[in-house]
């Protein structure tokens, strides 16, 4: 059986936490920003936990991506 293909552009994108959940970037963060509070910036910072109704589409991309520990 041939081995299955990573999905580049989510492997890029999601992270796997130590717990098995999937992480990402927050948008509206690339330009613009000069119009926006700093508060607002600094909570665009954090990293946002996916859905779990995604989960099963994003293991299909992804894999290969195994838990960081």
């Amino acid at each position: 059986m041939p081995k299955m293909k990573t999905h580049r552009s989510a492997h890029k994108r999601f992270k796997r936490t130590g717990t098995g959940k999937f992480t990402c970037r927050r948008t509206h963060r690339s330009h613009m920003n000069v119009t926006m509070s700093s508060k607002r910036k600094r909570s665009l910072d954090s990293d946002l936990t996916v859905d779990e109704s995604n989960y099963d589409k994003l293991a299909i991309q992804l894999p290969y991506k195994q838990h960081c520990r």
